[in-house]
């Protein structure tokens, strides 16, 4: 899943970089307009691209999984109130 999520980040940044590219080296021959737009449009690409990147999947391990260590994780049992020292 981590590929997934990976390939799909560089392919929108790759999109991103490739906007910008033809809009200022391409496009504004032809319409300034539709190159501001298509910058707008890659403007709004890098936050959605980590968005993707960062979204967890429902195999992902989670920060209050149990880490493996025993001791550790007693510990932040006791600190969470997980586990009621007796």
């Amino acid at each position: 899943m981590y590929a997934r999520r990976r390939h799909l980040y560089f392919a929108m940044m790759g999109t991103c970089i490739g906007l910008f590219v033809l809009a200022w080296g391409v496009v504004r021959i032809w319409s300034v307009p539709v190159a501001v737009g298509m910058c707008l449009v890659a403007m709004v690409i890098p936050p959605l691209a980590a968005m993707v990147a960062n979204r967890r999947g429902p195999e992902d391990r989670w920060w209050d999984d149990p880490s493996g260590d025993p001791k550790s994780d007693e510990w932040w049992d006791e600190l969470d109130g997980k586990k009621r020292r007796q």
